[in-house]
């Protein structure tokens, strides 16, 4: 299993994806956030995407050349469409975007429509805390669990991710998915071959599975029951009634042959200074923190992340034989980097 340094697994994803058809922009947005995930230890959101996503690429699921634009625009508010592209260029759009309007209005929301798979939501709000700002970021994705009563998979596992930052420490950060656990985690133990634990999923006809490969393509249990899947509704509105996407149901599942994702993200920027103004609201954070952490055992959110992420920056990431030769195979490389 060797161990690589963030640079050289960023390089040999940025290769996989443009030789599979992405622009260069689109390739380097798309890897530099596959490896981020990859070293905070997100690996359902990391490496293992690579040759999914280059696949649609080659399929035309993803248009390697798409460039997104800003199509309609009001005050605080912003629509950008995808262009049937990988997420990441339009993302990285929309912060821009939410950024700059919030500084002016003091709450910003950009709505992507015709999007992809959006990778780990929180990593899409580090610049909003890097500008002084809290974030929200949700999308929706392909079929996953089903409506409350339901036993077909009807809303994404449409995730929530949250940002808080701090001023002379990391950010909090609150990022989840709607289901007991991750489909890309599931993902990860169908390539192992792996079962999955009971109550985690449905297969395609509605009955309880062990298997990670019929989880897939049924449907996983929402977190929380009823609560979860309300949640699930609510996402699916904010991403889809907004944007004008597609509703899971009708994006394909991305691990079987299919049609175009075309799905959708909100991405919603706050500036405190707006509000009870900055310094009220630093101290209103580190006097929530200093409680917290008066519990002996609590662990702030995002706190196993950033150590990983520290750990990856000097150490490297060690990767899978398997999966750094799968690597290796779509970058057209022969010999190990």
């Amino acid at each position: 299993m060797p161990t690589l340094t963030t640079a050289e697994l960023t390089d040999l994803a940025t290769r996989a994806l443009k030789r599979a058809g992405a622009s260069k922009a689109m390739a380097q947005s798309t890897a530099a956030a596959l490896v981020a995930a990859e070293a905070e230890g997100l690996s359902g959101h990391g490496l293992s995407r690579v040759a999914l996503y280059a696949q649609h690429l080659r399929e035309g699921r993803a248009d390697g050349r798409a460039k997104p634009k800003v199509v309609r625009k009001q005050g605080a508010t912003c629509l950008i469409d995808a262009g049937g592209g990988l997420a990441f260029p339009a993302a990285a759009l929309a912060v821009a975007e939410v950024i700059k309007r919030a500084r002016r209005h003091g709450i910003a929301f950009a709505g992507v429509t015709n999007s992809h798979h959006f990778g780990a939501a929180a990593y899409h709000l580090a610049p909003l805390a890097e500008a002084g700002m809290a974030g929200i970021a949700l999308t929706n994705s392909p079929a996953a669990i089903n409506a409350w009563g339901g036993k077909k998979a009807f809303f994404g596992t449409n995730p929530v991710a949250a940002i808080f930052p701090r001023r002379d420490a990391a950010p909090i950060i609150v990022d989840l998915s709607l289901t007991e656990v991750t489909r890309g985690k599931i993902m990860v133990m169908a390539k192992e071959g792996k079962p999955i634990p009971p109550g985690w999923a449905l297969d395609r006809d509605g009955n309880p599975t062990t298997s990670a490969q019929a989880a897939l393509t049924g449907s996983l249990a929402a977190i929380g029951g009823v609560k979860g899947a309300a949640l699930a509704l609510m996402v699916e509105a904010l991403c889809v009634a907004l944007t004008g996407a597609a509703l899971s149901v009708e994006n394909d599942s991305y691990f079987e042959p299919g049609n175009k994702p075309r799905i959708g993200h909100a991405l919603i920027a706050i500036d405190p200074q707006a509000l009870a103004g900055a310094e009220t609201y630093y101290a209103r954070i580190e006097d929530m923190v200093a409680g917290m952490l008066k519990d002996e055992g609590v662990r702030l959110p995002g706190a196993r992340r950033q150590a990983a992420v520290a750990q990856a920056q000097a150490g490297g990431i060690a990767v899978a034989d398997a999966l750094h030769l799968e690597l290796r195979k779509l970058a057209g490389r022969s010999r190990a980097v």
